[in-house]
């Protein structure tokens, strides 16, 4: 019999592997939940138990963290010092430069709220989180990221007032929660999870989709609590699509630039391909968690409307982006992650 021919892909199937390479399937998720909070946010009751379950996710998620990366490896990351050093220049010295240059744009293009908002932005500490997952899913250093971005909103409690002060001549008052909760929610799980590390380290890298199902869905709920909130306080009530364009592209523009230096940047500092993507994933993104709680206390609640939408859409923006670059770091890595190489 002659040899059979194999069969070649009908056209909906090249059309769904095509789609399937240039669209990242958590960004599609990321999207489909912020439709979700615009026109389905969270309320009452409801909201509450979002927040304790979101609240769940991220111990459960830094929790695994720990008992998955050895001791050695967490050690590494604090003497690190080329990489930390990297990340908090890029945070509290690169990104508000850029927030200042902002402020030179028109009010007509932008009104001038809004652009107090992005130098505010520019202000904050990285996020924690999503950092650390997309650290995670490029295969980058974990533990480096870990300490980076946790340093930086510790110090962030102090900082980010302290900035906002003298670069927008106001006066800040003592922000109180941050510490709390990042030790409580952050740090400790995190703790217990290397004390636990030598018992179930290896049935936690055994089972890559635990860690792979608790990254993703910690960001989904982050980003759906975040948009449902800003929809239940109003903050979209008075803004114009024009102007909301305008927003965006510079939200973008800015996102763009730190992810540019921030990823030159690790190249000049002769970091290792782990260390460069931990500085890009941490170096270029800004708290939520840590920026909204901050503006009611340094702006007051009227003013912190206007002063956190730039930080809920560059929000958005660096979520959707950076699920993009860290899958496309991840399919491009040469060597593969020793951690995930032990699962």
């Amino acid at each position: 019999m002659p040899e059979a021919i194999p069969s070649r892909p009908g056209r909906w199937s090249r059309a769904w592997s095509a789609t399937k390479t240039w669209v990242d399937p958590l960004v599609v998720m990321i999207v489909a939940v912020f439709l979700l909070g615009l026109f389905a946010p969270a309320s009452g009751g409801f909201a509450t138990g979002l927040d304790h379950v979101t609240t769940a996710a991220v111990v459960l998620l830094f929790f695994l963290y720990g008992a998955r990366m050895a001791t050695s490896e967490v050690w590494d990351g604090l003497k690190n010092w080329r990489l930390q050093g990297g990340m908090l220049a890029s945070t509290y010295l690169l990104f508000p430069v850029l927030g200042l240059a902002v402020q030179v744009l028109p009010d007509s293009l932008l009104p001038a709220d809004l652009k107090t908002g992005l130098l505010y932005l520019s202000l904050l500490p990285s996020t924690i989180q999503s950092s650390v997952v997309f650290t995670s899913i490029a295969r980058g250093n974990v533990a480096g990221a870990i300490t980076g971005a946790t340093v930086s909103n510790v110090l962030g409690i102090v900082l980010t007032p302290l900035l906002v002060g003298v670069l927008m001549s106001r006066a800040g008052g003592p922000v109180g929660g941050s510490a709390g909760s990042t030790l409580l929610q952050l740090l400790l799980p995190f703790v217990l999870g290397q004390i636990l590390q030598p018992k179930i380290g290896a049935w936690v890298r055994a089972h890559k989709p635990v860690t792979l199902i608790t990254d993703r869905g910690t960001i989904l709920l982050v980003a759906y609590g975040s948009v449902s909130e800003a929809e239940a306080s109003g903050v979209w009530d008075d803004l114009t699509v024009g102007v909301l364009v305008v927003l965006v592209a510079v939200c973008a523009v800015l996102l763009a630039a730190m992810l540019a230096l921030t990823w030159s940047g690790g190249r000049a500092l002769r970091l290792s391909r782990g260390d460069r993507i931990a500085l890009l994933m941490c170096g270029s993104k800004k708290s939520l968690a840590t920026g909204l709680p901050m503006a009611n206390v340094l702006f007051g609640p009227v003013a912190a409307a206007g002063v956190a939408l730039p930080v809920i859409v560059f929000h958005q923006l660096q979520l959707a982006t950076c699920a993009v670059l860290a899958r496309r770091l991840a399919a491009t890595d040469p060597e593969p992650d020793p951690v995930v190489a032990r699962a």
